[in-house]
């Protein structure tokens, strides 16, 4: 039986709302553990979804059987005050961190983070990285890993994530897009048994012009895939940014290194905004997360689409079958 964990994320965003309303992506023969306050669940239960059934249990030890149960520490005593605060972003943040104890301990094949918000993550909840992203790299002890966005029509690798986009050109090396092609192959031979043709985006407006426009990609991006092809890896670039993501273009790659954070996701989302998915490649218990955030000005109003939540479980419970929990019992052991 595998079993996939959820992090509710922050309470005063649409997290609780989705997951109940997420009911079609929960299989039969897996367990489901929800990690947040179950006076808000139970209230978005009750507003949301009245069919929503779920088990409180007070350790994941207790999970024996297929079902949706819920780990509460009973943070919250009421639903009134739930408003974007200190108290909301220190509630996501220590059951961020309990779900991530119990991934550790070897119990759990697949994670789902739903969204908190970094701004009180880190007011209220003493949250020290940039997204959860690299908090639950840190945790699996992972250092090289990526932010993979997956959809049906497209799927966007990012080569640097939250950092200014001033920052961008001398954060990017020949050697760190060489690294991420590797893992790229890598990861999408685990999980999809197939080798990928890569795009690699270019950084500059017409992929630099041979220079003219910005030295990136003569200097870094060719001479790093030209490395990956010589190490058999199937990739081409530095593609010109506007032209890669157009129909007949896209159709010829199974996904696209960009360069930066908006490079990829301004395209993507315009193609998969409701369906969109946040995948973390490299860890070895695979981790997925809607491809939206918390939402404060449409949460508890009831018109929230749990569409990308849906996607994302969905997705979980895929890859969770090439889960490698094993290498954290023995990380742990180390």
């Amino acid at each position: 039986m595998r079993k996939i964990a959820i992090s509710l994320g922050d309470p005063a965003g649409i997290s609780y709302e989705c997951a109940v309303k997420a009911t079609e992506a929960f299989q039969p023969d897996k367990a489901y553990i929800l990690y947040g306050e179950e006076v808000v669940l139970r209230y978005a239960k009750e507003r949301f979804n009245p069919d929503f059934q779920y088990t409180p249990i007070r350790d994941i030890s207790q999970v024996k059987s297929p079902g949706v149960y819920l780990i509460s520490l009973n943070r919250v005593r009421g639903v009134a005050g739930i408003k974007p605060s200190e108290a909301a972003g220190f509630v996501a943040v220590t059951y961020l961190g309990r779900m991530s104890a119990d991934v550790l301990r070897g119990e759990i094949d697949a994670i789902v983070t739903l969204p908190i918000s970094k701004y009180w993550a880190k007011k209220g909840g003493k949250f020290s990285f940039p997204g959860q992203t690299e908090f639950v790299a840190f945790f699996q002890r992972v250092k090289d890993f990526a932010m993979m966005f997956y959809s049906q029509p497209l799927k966007v690798v990012l080569q640097t994530i939250h950092i200014p986009l001033r920052e961008v050109p001398k954060s990017i090396s020949a050697e760190g897009i060489v690294q991420k092609l590797r893992l790229i192959e890598r990861e999408f031979e685990r999980y999809f048994q197939k080798k990928p043709k890569i795009g690699v985006l270019g950084l500059n407006p017409h992929a630099g012009e041979g220079g003219e426009i910005g030295t990136e990609e003569v200097e870094v991006i060719k001479p790093a895939t030209k490395r990956a092809k010589e190490e058999g890896i199937n990739c081409e670039g530095p593609l010109v940014p506007d032209v890669a993501f157009v129909p007949q273009f896209r159709e010829r790659f199974d996904v696209f290194l960009a360069m930066y954070h908006d490079q990829g996701l301004i395209p993507f989302k315009m193609l998969a905004f409701d369906r969109g998915v946040n995948v973390t490649l490299g860890l070895p218990v695979p981790r997925t997360s809607p491809d939206h955030g918390t939402a404060f000005d449409i949460a508890w109003k009831g018109i929230c689409n749990p569409a990308s939540t849906v996607e994302a479980i969905k997705l979980a419970n895929r890859l969770a079958e090439y889960s490698q929990k094993e290498k954290l019992l023995q990380i742990k052991g180390s």
